[in-house]
């Protein structure tokens, strides 16, 4: 009478096994009011999870218990049932005959669990005896994984989860304490069971359609996470598409919540990870989650979804043993320069500025399997910076904080996704000024209606396009009639000048990736401006005046005939001093001072040939600052920030352009009043 009328408080829950061997309250030697008692075969949650968590959730937090006991015994029925029914299964999962089959099924991953444990020796009782004891703990986790409540509560210090064994044979409740992985599984954030995620809740059809509301960002990745996590726990709630679910879709479009840049690796079916049911997930995938190659389409693409569709989360999902990512390291490592020879030797070439990168991070010590760990989480910051670098429209929308773009990492040992959070270059990407990817930005002829490019910028092109060159992936395609007409109707507006060497095997233009209206090329034999450097300095006083280009590049390479000639020339003078008897000798002999600058630096026991390529080097440098010193419009411009200089060596064997920078005299020039060029001098003196 007291119990009906003052209610109940009991002081434990317990999930005990429904054996008739194992009464709880005759175990425990408790009275009515004293324990909550919940009772299936297997002590399990792997069917009708939600009453047994619903329950729990009621007597911890309506009733006030305080300790919930997940109690198995010793010679469980339903245990050694599902062991034998997994030892004895062949390859391919059966489908259950009854109901009894599907809870043995189900309670298979318990038998798995032990018997690896265990190790191959073991017999199929001491396996099922283990697995007892797994069990145990398969459900004490379960609770923390899929109940927010009662996570809360243990965080808190007001409810403990313990585990226990009641042995038949003694009478004795073996007691195992608190669960080995319960720090971990108090970050999940899995609300409720996965039975209880109803289709109502994935859209207002079952599915995600037009119908609904777009999903805020933060809700959308918290949706990719709880997905996940059902997914890693064998406990996904994507079931089958109804026939009105399509139709659905058909009538109302599609509303997906997240776009997501991932691999095509069959081990990482997107959907499949995330627990996505149609209409969820705009997904794009290619070997590498990439934008190295057809970047437009993958750009574009978003750009439709995030616009169009409205969905307001972007994840570029790489994965570990990705074996884009390691043929990429190993293309790099072996330092491949050749052009490919098919398109996978382009996919690989273009994925090696991230090995490239991975490398430099970690160092020279780093293992192989590191280095290829780790240039998998390069390459989806490296897609990430991609995208806010070449949209506008994506910049805008983060801007705006109408988007989110993240990264993330599915580990193919565990199948969970490493979420990675923002890219560390997000707030200086966002002032990019690029609208769009290389290979659709250079389908446009640069004319004067363009605007000006600044030097940084102008200088990334550079760079950028020397890439394209080397990996055999050129982006600059037939000029077409259209492209001349405006050029010629237009005019002009070159974003870089360059002084080059004229040999054959540098072609500007190519290296550079370039189309005509992009570069003011200047050249002749060593880049150099020992000789008609009056042509050279009022071109270039044009170049940058008249046309407004902000950067002048002066461009050396290796193996250069004039420098190896002057080198040359020099030693041999040194022997035997000669006269200049034709315009060859006169030039080589300019660049003397050149020659002789790279013995002094290199030394005495250095050979002709090293002297030679340190002298390619410097006559860059002594080109850049002849510039300077004999031009006042340069050096003005230079001087006031408004045109930078900068030098670099094209390698002919690699195809590589290693940019130098400034000249070390710079800040010395600058400063200096500049003269006229001895050319022009002796004319002015002749007139």
């Amino acid at each position: 009478q007291q119990l009906v009328e003052d209610g109940q408080a009991p002081h434990t829950a317990i999930i005990g096994c429904a054996d008739s061997r194992a009464p709880l309250e005759t175990i425990f030697d408790t009275m009515p009011g004293d324990i909550f008692v919940l009772r299936n075969a297997g002590n399990t949650c792997t069917h009708a999870e939600g009453s047994m968590v619903g329950s729990l959730e009621f007597c911890t937090g309506k009733l006030g218990s305080r300790l919930i006991l997940v109690l198995g015994h010793t010679k469980c029925g339903a245990i050694y049932g599902a062991t034998k029914t997994y030892l004895d299964s062949q390859p391919g999962k059966k489908v259950a005959g009854c109901a009894l089959e599907g809870l043995l099924q189900d309670l298979g991953s318990v038998a798995q669990e032990a018997a690896q444990e265990m190790g191959p020796g073991a017999s199929s009782d001491e396996v099922a005896a283990h697995a007892v004891k797994v069990n145990v703990f398969h459900t004490m986790n379960f609770l923390l994984r899929f109940s927010e409540s009662i996570r809360e509560m243990v965080k808190t210090g007001q409810v403990q989860i313990q585990g226990g064994i009641y042995h038949l044979e003694t009478g004795s409740v073996e007691f195992l304490g608190q669960s080995p992985l319960q720090k971990e599984l108090l970050d999940s954030s899995m609300a409720i069971p996965p039975s209880m995620v109803t289709e109502e809740e994935r859209g207002l059809h079952g599915v995600r359609t037009g119908a609904d509301e777009r999903v805020p960002s933060d809700l959308a990745l918290s949706m990719l996470k709880k997905g996940n996590e059902r997914f890693a726990a064998g406990a996904p709630t994507a079931g089958k598409t109804s026939d009105a679910m399509r139709k659905a879709l058909v009538k109302h479009n599609q509303a997906p919540h997240s776009a997501i840049v991932g691999c095509a690796d069959s081990r990482v079916p997107v959907d499949t990870v995330f627990d996505a049911t149609p209409g969820e997930l705009f997904v794009l995938r290619n070997a590498g989650n990439t934008c190295t190659h057809a970047e437009g389409s993958i750009v574009g693409s978003l750009e439709f979804c995030t616009g169009k569709l409205g969905s307001k989360l972007i994840l570029v999902l790489g994965h570990t043993q990705c074996g884009a990512i390691a043929g990429a390291t190993a293309t790099h490592q072996a330092g491949a320069t050749n052009a490919p020879g098919c398109a996978l030797e382009g996919l690989l070439q273009g994925l090696a500025v991230v090995a490239k990168d991975a490398s430099e991070q970690l160092g020279p010590g780093a293992s192989q399997q590191e280095l290829v760990a780790h240039a998998v989480k390069v390459n989806v910051f490296h897609s990430m910076d991609f995208l806010l670098k070449f949209s506008e429209p994506l910049r805008e929308l983060v801007r705006k904080g109408e988007l989110d773009i993240q990264g993330g990492i599915y580990h193919l040992e565990t199948g969970r996704v490493e979420f990675l959070g923002q890219s560390p270059r997000q707030a200086e990407l966002l002032s990019s000024d690029l609208s769009l990817p290389p290979s659709m930005a250079l389908g446009a002829i640069r004319t004067s209606q363009d605007g000006i490019v600044a030097p940084k910028l102008a200088l990334q092109t550079l760079k950028e396009g020397n890439e394209r060159f080397v990996v055999g992936a050129p982006a600059a395609g037939k000029v077409h009639r259209s492209m001349c007409e405006a050029l010629a109707t237009k005019g002009q507006a070159p974003h870089t000048a360059i002084v080059g060497c004229a040999d054959s095997r540098c072609p500007l233009e190519t290296l550079f990736d370039a189309l005509p209206g992009d570069l003011f090329v200047l050249r002749n034999a060593g880049n150099t401006c020992t000789h008609a450097e009056g042509s050279i300095l009022g071109s270039l006083e044009f170049c940058t005046g008249a046309l407004n280009t902000q950067l002048i590049f002066v461009l050396g390479h290796t193996n250069c005939g004039a420098i190896k000639g002057a080198t040359a020339a020099y030693f041999a003078a040194k022997k035997q001093p000669t006269k200049a008897n034709n315009a060859l000798d006169v030039l080589l002999k300019g660049l003397d001072t050149v020659v002789a600058q790279a013995v002094a630096e290199a030394g005495a026991k250095a050979t002709e040939e090293e002297v030679a390529a340190l002298a390619v080097k410097l006559n860059v440098f002594h080109t850049m600052n002849f510039l300077m010193q004999h031009s006042e419009p340069i050096r003005e411009k230079v001087s006031s920030g408004k045109l930078e200089i900068h030098g670099g060596v094209y390698d002919l064997k690699s195809g590589r352009v290693e940019f130098l920078g400034s000249s070390p005299s710079q800040s010395k020039l600058v400063e200096a009043k500049s003269t006229v060029a001895p050319s022009l001098l002796d004319r002015m003196l002749g007139a």
